[in-house]
């Protein structure tokens, strides 16, 4: 490993004993890291030791027990679908040095490999290709690192006949009728890309096994809020996530836990939206 480390590496400190344990670093610098926050560390990153507790010591103490104290038990989130939804978060913020550290901790929080894939898969939707190379690449080299065989069991539902019809009845099972004939609505001129929203986005990627509906909206919902710029259609995946059962309380449990990957601004965007999406699914109701 690289002597400069991802984040989420640089994190994991040598062994503490304490409710808040002291350890000296290079050049006198005690650290105060909570029992709590090394006992998450030493889950992620077995046996690891940073060399960044010797070169950025303050920044080290702060963050650790930001990150893997006081934010992981802020709330109820299981692991499992915190580091899912950090994985699909690092996509959308291209974290991808991060994402290598943070992989290895998933698979041990019970992150399959195949819902690692499918992650990926699925960013490409929403990312473009472009930006989801390097992660396919990484997924690979971790995955075979550990010994798990590739490619994985397929997973597709669908044929290049049917995946149109297939993709309508995903968007349709998600938000609702309106969306039956959505994919030939639109200006002509740009027709074609509704069309492809329901073929290949929904076709190609949500009808497949490995992800239900709600783990699939949850991972949208992350490569949209950490890519920013993208509020009309986090607003509307808010929303959707709302209609498969991921309500606004668990919107807002997957923001905080993501917070310190993608930083304040995003995530405060993201609450915009999720408020938004939650007058929206109220108005319909109505």
């Amino acid at each position: 490993m690289n002597a400069i480390l991802p984040l989420a590496a640089i994190c994991a400190a040598g062994l503490l004993i304490g409710t808040t344990v002291q350890a000296e670093a290079k050049g006198g610098k005690n650290l105060h890291i909570t029992e709590a926050a090394q006992a998450y560390h030493e889950k992620m990153f077995p046996g690891y030791e940073s060399k960044f507790r010797e070169t950025d010591p303050e920044f080290i103490e702060r963050f650790d027990n930001f990150a893997f104290d006081e934010v992981v038990n802020q709330d109820d989130l299981d692991d499992r679908t915190r580091f899912m939804a950090i994985l699909a978060t690092l996509h959308g913020c291209q974290g991808i040095d991060e994402y290598r550290a943070i992989l290895p901790a998933a698979l041990n929080f019970g992150v399959t490999p195949v819902e690692v894939k499918e992650v990926t898969y699925q960013a490409t939707a929403y990312l473009g290709v472009g930006r989801t190379y390097p992660f396919l690449t990484a997924n690979n080299e971790i995955l075979a690192a550990r010994g798990v065989k590739l490619p994985l069991p397929p997973q597709s539902t669908t044929t290049t006949e049917n995946r149109r019809e297939k993709g309508t009845q995903a968007q349709v099972d998600i938000f609702g009728d309106r969306m039956k004939d959505f994919w030939k609505s639109g200006p002509e001129e740009t027709r074609h890309i509704n069309k492809w929203l329901a073929d290949n986005c929904f076709g190609d990627y949500y009808t497949r096994t490995g992800l239900d509906y709600k783990q699939r909206e949850m991972i949208t919902f992350c490569f949209l809020s950490a890519q920013g710029g993208c509020e009309p259609q986090l607003t509307s995946h808010a929303a959707g996530n709302m209609c498969v059962g991921n309500d606004k309380e668990f919107l807002i449990k997957v923001v905080s836990q993501c917070l310190p990957y993608i930083g304040y601004p995003r995530s405060l965007n993201a609450i915009r939206c999720i408020n938004a999406a939650t007058e929206q699914v109220a108005n319909s109701q109505h």
